[in-house]
């Protein structure tokens, strides 16, 4: 009966490039796993359940692998079965909450994570209130021409936690992982300028008398309305814009390159130039649909987004240079991405409190 199921267990089909080692030889050795599995479960003086019960639970436990193995290595090379003993099992570590911290153009801060949904302040004829959907609204409660509030507010999320915020103008902003925003309570002036430190998605409020301007570590992004994708990570090298709809002016010294939708532009923090190319849309805005998505990504970027998201501490034993690629829910336990990797037979992990060590 188990049999039946050999063909479910699949791979996310993003390309198998490896010559040594093809996916149907590491499938096989995944269901050798199941194999010793349910023959253990087998034995005569632990099998009190009958030969029903146990193939069901066999089938429960291949469904269950089926649904979660999605990664492999694209530079595998030949291990032996044995190898694929996955070693993680530690205490849960997840992340599935809206966190954050909201300080006031006065200085005083609000603790966004765990408040009750309706109205948190009003500040200067904005009602800053929590809607029932967890996003953070900036409401004008009176006429805008009695709002004189020039000063900034400052929405920042910790490892581990997100927010998504309305600004006053309408624009929506989803914030990642230890990432912040800096904005005024109104825009005035001729622009609306805010400032960004991590990673958000945005979807800009159209009003073309008054262009959107985003400085994210000294790439200006100006837009009119628009959708569009910064990171700009302060320990990763380059900051990257992704526009999705619209059009997207980005300006770094004297540099100046328009994107149109589906491209990227790639900008290195210790140069001026600017790098357009054609992006990988589902791939950079996975972190706002909940999931990692991966593409021949090498190991370190892989644990660097999963020390944000997890808010846990990665070190490395020894020299790591892999590069895998598939598709898991962000939502799930860290033990959960790293069993999947270690599903390859290329790469280990040992996991003490929120300390991940990775081994090869």
């Amino acid at each position: 009966m188990l049999n039946n199921y050999q063909d479910e267990v699949t791979f996310i089909h993003t390309g198998w490039e490896d010559e040594k080692v093809n996916k149907q030889e590491v499938q096989a050795r995944v269901w050798q796993r199941l194999n010793e599995s349910r023959n253990t479960a087998l034995k005569p003086e632990k099998n009190k359940l009958g030969n029903f019960n146990v193939l069901k639970i066999a089938v429960v436990l291949l469904i269950a692998l089926s649904a979660s193995l999605i990664f492999f290595n694209r530079k595998l090379d030949k291990v032996s079965s044995s190898s694929f003993v996955a070693r993680v099992e530690h205490q849960s570590i997840h992340s599935d909450e809206n966190k954050a911290i909201l300080t006031l153009s006065n200085g005083s801060t609000i603790t966004l994570t765990g408040a009750k949904n309706g109205k948190l302040i009003t500040q200067n004829g904005i009602q800053i209130s929590q809607a029932k959907d967890g996003m953070l609204e900036y409401k004008f409660n009176s006429d805008k021409r009695s709002i004189n509030d020039t000063g900034d507010n400052t929405i920042a999320t910790p490892r581990g936690g997100q927010y998504q915020v309305v600004l006053s103008d309408g624009t929506k902003v989803w914030l990642n992982a230890a990432s912040s925003l800096r904005f005024p309570v109104t825009f005035t002036g001729s622009y609306r300028k805010v400032e960004l430190t991590g990673e958000a998605y945005f979807e800009v409020a159209k009003n073309k008398k008054k262009p959107f301007i985003l400085n994210a570590n000294g790439t200006n992004v100006q837009v009119l309305g628009t959708h569009f994708n910064v990171s700009a990570y302060a320990d990763d090298a380059a900051v990257t814009t992704t526009l999705l709809e619209g059009s997207v002016r980005l300006v770094r010294a004297e540099t100046i390159a328009i994107l149109k939708p589906g491209e990227q532009g790639t900008s290195l923090n210790n140069q001026t130039t600017i790098k357009v190319e054609k992006a990988d849309i589902e791939q950079v805005i996975a972190w706002k649909n909940g999931y990692f998505l991966f593409d021949n990504t090498d190991i370190h970027t892989i644990m660097k987004q999963a020390a944000r998201w997890y808010d846990v501490d990665v070190v490395y034993q020894g020299s790591v240079n892999k590069y895998y690629g598939g598709k898991i829910s962000k939502y799930k336990d860290i033990n959960e991405l790293l069993k999947n990797l270690e599903l390859t037979g290329t790469i280990h992990f040992k996991v003490e409190g929120r300390r991940v060590t990775v081994i090869q």
